[in-house]
Formats: structure tokens, C-alpha cells, sequence
């Protein structure tokens, strides 16, 4: 692929390594305020800041490029109308097929502890001490998606107990590159889901995969309707190892 990066730290740096790493070439790699020099790209990849991603979104439907956004932080209600079929937007709040699948286990688990009629779910997240966004992209994702699966938690708190908010608790402290859990806490029994970042080249990668798939597409997705596609290959025998 021929790729264009919106972006400039950490993440940003990580795909423009991989993507040369896996025989990609980068056209550019832009700091906030500077200009793409051509569209003649495959893809472009958003990995700056949530204040610049409505910019990016218009340009690349105007100028017709599949765009993968990672940044977090970010809201634009009418994304779907902005895009429409003009070009393909995917975002995600974390590039981990991992966590893309918990996320669904997590669905799963919600109609589960409804059923079940005791026991608490909770979120836990651990990230480094220089991330700014509280709870992260991904712990919020995973947050919603069990508020959409379940009679009981109607939103989610990080600040108060509620017994219709699901609780959802920070850290920031260390180098941690990032760790998610996803409890069930039941009066004689405790399942707990979790996922560890090791290494910043996992969300590179993913990124890279994701860039990938979009191509060809109209319309906005995300990291779930990605992983939905690989495992409904995967239950129809054509899936081959994403490398």
C-alpha cells in the first residue's frame, strides 16, 4: 500500500515503522497543521489529535481516500452523513483484534450476568502517565457495548456507584503501553477477561490491517465489523493468517 499519515507521536511514528517494515511506503507523515503534499494514496491513516480529526474526515472525502481514524477523544454525530459512499472511514479506539474480540465477549458476557441475576460487571484500565483522555478509547468502547447488551446497566460511571451504571475505573501511572479487564463478580464465583499490550507495535500492525481491509469500501466501519468479516471467512474456511 501507499499511505499517508495524519500524525506525529508515538502511535503515528510506530505505523510509519511497520508499514516500511512490511514493504508499505509512506507518501507523509504531517505534524497538526500541515497539508497532505498529494492524494494520490491508497489509504491514510489519523493518528494525531481528536481537535483535528473533523478536519481530516473532510478531507478525505473530498479528496475520495479511505481514511483509518485511531485517534480517541473525538465526536462527530454526523459522521455517517459526512462520509456517506463517497469513500470508506473505519475507526477504532484501540487496533487490537484482541481487544476488538473482547469487546464482543463482553456483549456475551452482559446477556450472561443478566441472566445469571447476581453479581456486578465492572472495567478496569491501566495506561502510562502521559495519556491524557480518561477513561481510555477502549475502556469506553467496551463500556457501551455492554450499556447497548444489558437490562440492568442503563450508562456507566467512573466516579460514583450506581447500581445502573457500570463502573468503570482509570490509572495512570508507570510506562504501561496498555492493560484492560473486564470482571464478573458474583457472590461465590469471579470470571475475569483481560488484555495486555506488549508492545506499541500491535497497534501498528493492526492499523496496517485494517488500512488493508478498507480498501474498496464505502461507508463508516469499525474494528468490530472488521473482526465480524474475519470470523464469519474464518467459519467458512476461507480465513488465511493475517501474518
Amino acid at each position: 500500500m501507499h499511505l499517508g499519515i495524519f500524525g506525529a507521536g508515538r502511535l503515528a511514528a510506530a505505523i510509519a515503522d511497520e508499514a516500511r517494515a512490511e514493504g508499505h511506503t509512506v507518501a507523509w507523515s504531517l505534524h497538526r497543521l500541515e497539508e497532505p503534499s498529494t492524494t494520490d494514496i491508497d489509504v491514510a491513516i489519523d493518528a494525531s489529535a481528536a481537535e483535528a480529526v473533523e478536519g481530516h474526515v473532510r478531507w478525505a472525502v473530498n479528496a475520495g481516500v479511505p481514511l483509518v481514524i485511531g485517534t480517541t477523544g473525538w465526536v462527530i454525530p454526523d459522521l455517517a452523513t459526512i462520509v456517506g459512499t463517497r469513500t470508506g472511514v473505519l475507526t477504532s479506539s484501540n487496533f487490537s483484534f484482541a481487544v476488538a474480540l473482547m469487546r464482543r465477549f463482553a456483549e456475551e458476557l452482559t446477556r450472561f450476568a443478566d441472566w445469571y441475576g447476581e453479581g456486578d460487571l465492572a472495567i478496569f484500565e491501566h495506561h502510562h502517565k502521559a495519556k491524557r483522555d480518561a477513561p481510555s478509547g477502549t475502556a469506553l468502547s467496551m463500556a457501551q457495548a455492554i450499556v447497548r447488551a444489558s437490562q440492568r446497566y442503563h450508562t456507566w460511571s467512573a466516579a460514583e456507584y450506581r447500581h445502573d451504571a457500570l463502573p468503570v475505573a482509570s490509572l495512570r501511572a508507570g510506562a504501561e503501553t496498555g492493560y484492560h479487564a473486564l470482571y464478573f463478580d458474583a457472590p461465590h464465583e469471579k470470571l475475569a477477561i483481560t488484555h495486555q499490550a506488549r508492545d506499541r507495535k500491535l497497534f501498528a500492525a493492526g492499523a496496517l490491517k485494517a488500512a488493508a481491509w478498507l480498501q474498496g469500501k464505502k461507508g463508516v466501519y469499525t474494528m468490530d465489523d472488521l473482526v465480524a468479516s474475519v470470523l464469519a471467512e474464518a467459519e467458512h474456511g476461507n480465513l488465511q493468517s493475517g501474518g
